[in-house]
């Protein structure tokens, strides 16, 4: 998103909330899931406690009350929204039809840091995103950290998509289609946008998929087992095993898969696979080994399980890092 002065195409939506019924036993918690790695275009305004983010072409605010989800439509590209059509794209978006109390139940069973974990970080929600926003959202985030991450998404749809709306003097803009990314002069745009060797990336992988079919690839991928559709990922420009598993987990439906970074092998290394620890390096074999144990711990929705793990400890390293700030802090006021 980005101020503009343009004065079309505002928008002039009500102010009204409305409601989505979340079961009292099977709840989502908005921070852990929208701030928590997996999509890079939510902000949060503490004050009022409210998330304003795009998915689907659409503008929403959302925030939560008792057992609700309340949400307003800011902007759309895809016309006049009724109720029941933004109820249907909340309900996939977060996956509100998945029962999530059994399988937490399930898994705590199973792991004692898990069962830590959940009580502070529950109703996680996975959530089900478009495959194209997230594929090049996660290329975007190869050695990066989430805030640049989340400028450089914003720096393509501003470049790339299209204007949905304007809110608050502030223009919100759709992920651009995957055929505008495709285009040879998208490379050198995106290098003079600070992109570095990522613009190759995003370019040449955009080409493949055109090349391919395009969203009906994706699609194909869907019906495919997870270790055959991690395969396909990995034959576009750029993507290696831990982006293929992102999309996998956050766009296909193969919520096996576990998208092993540095974080997670460290998670794994400190509390189940200890002779992992103090490598340099996550090679090939220790990368399968981390995933075929959460997915042996935990089951079919390993990934899902593992994303909790991560948000908890995500959690303690920023506190840490805030723990660390405080004594410079008070240095310098000494000064």
């Amino acid at each position: 998103m980005r101020k503009s002065l343009s004065t079309t195409n505002k928008c002039m939506c009500k102010m009204s909330w409305y409601k989505v019924l979340c079961y009292h036993d099977d709840p989502i918690q908005l921070v852990g899931t929208l701030n928590g790695g997996q999509s890079f275009r939510w902000t949060h305004d503490k004050e009022k406690d409210e998330w304003t983010g795009v998915f689907s072409k659409t503008i929403w605010k959302l925030k939560q009350d008792g057992h609700h989800l309340l949400y307003q439509v800011k902007g759309s590209l895809l016309g006049e929204l009724g109720e029941f059509d933004c109820i249907k794209m909340l309900k996939k978006y977060f996956r509100l039809n998945v029962t999530l109390k059994h399988s937490y139940k399930r898994w705590s069973e199973k792991d004692e840091l898990f069962k830590t974990a959940c009580q502070q970080f529950h109703g996680i929600r996975m959530l089900h995103q478009e495959p194209v926003e997230n594929l090049f959202s996660f290329i975007c985030s190869q050695n990066n950290h989430i805030s640049r991450i989340s400028s450089m998404v914003e720096k393509l749809c501003e470049h790339f998509g299209e204007e949905i709306s304007i809110v608050n003097d502030v223009a919100y803009y759709s992920f651009p289609e995957v055929e505008k990314l495709a285009k040879p002069e998208v490379e050198a745009k995106l290098r003079e946008l600070g992109f570095g060797y990522r613009a190759k990336f995003i370019q040449k992988s955009a080409a493949q998929i055109v090349e391919w079919g395009g969203i009906e690839w994706f699609n194909s991928l869907q019906d495919m087992t997870y270790k055959d559709a991690r395969q396909e990922l990995m034959k576009l420009y750029g993507i290696g095993p831990k982006v293929a598993d992102c999309i996998c987990l956050m766009s296909l439906n193969h919520l096996e898969a576990i998208p092993v970074d540095t974080h997670v092998y460290q998670i794994a290394a400190r509390n189940y696979l200890p002779h992992l620890r103090g490598k340099k390096n996550v090679t090939e074999k220790m990368y399968m080994e981390i995933g075929d144990h959460f997915r042996n711990l935990f089951g079919e929705w390993a990934g899902w399980a593992h994303t909790v793990l991560f948000c908890a400890d995500l959690k303690k390293l920023q506190q840490k890092e805030n723990d660390s700030e405080e004594p410079k802090q008070k240095k310098k006021r000494k000064k």
